[in-house]
């Protein structure tokens, strides 16, 4: 094994759950999806490893390559032929979390467009400053300000909705 991929490969070690956790947000908790967004971003990652490895560092360029796969894959037509069912077979959510409220969320933020979407789980599931997330997106900052501002609207007029839902079915 070549010391390039040696390198890579302690990358992926300490850097794929990481990768996966912000992926399963992305793609609102569809775990096969966000897996498959994880090893598109890892193979364009080991593509470019060698000019990665000279500059800052991996982990920027990693997260811009998997927020750039989202964006993509959301555009791509066979996703769009994938139809949805009632049910979900991914893993249950780790203990302490209430369910409901997770699926709740998770609804919410699926509905919400994709650049929205994306500013929503760089900014408060990953914790990504202004500055940090526009690079990530390819964007200026007041567009991610003022995406953060539409979606943080829509996602609670959303999550009002279905409060108000649950409690009209009590």
């Amino acid at each position: 094994m070549s010391d390039r991929d040696a390198e890579y490969l302690e990358y992926v070690t300490a850097h794929r759950g990481r990768m996966l956790r912000t992926a399963r947000l992305l793609t609102a908790g569809d775990t096969h999806w966000a897996e498959d967004l994880v090893q598109v971003a890892l193979t364009r990652l080991y593509v470019h490893w060698s000019k990665v490895r000279k500059e800052d560092g991996a982990a920027p360029y990693a997260d811009r390559i998997l927020v750039n796969a989202f964006l993509d894959e959301r555009r791509r037509m066979w996703r769009r032929r994938e139809s949805t069912t009632e049910q979900m077979y991914d893993a249950a959510p780790p203990p302490g979390q209430d369910a409901a409220e997770r699926l709740t969320v998770l609804d919410a933020l699926a509905k919400l467009p994709r650049r929205q979407h994306a500013v929503v789980v760089l900014r408060y599931f990953r914790d990504f400053d202004v500055h940090t997330t526009a690079e990530l997106m390819g964007c200026s900052e007041g567009t991610v300000k003022s995406q953060t501002s539409r979606a943080l609207s829509t996602m609670r007029d959303l999550l009002n909705d279905s409060l108000e839902t649950m409690e009209t079915l009590r």
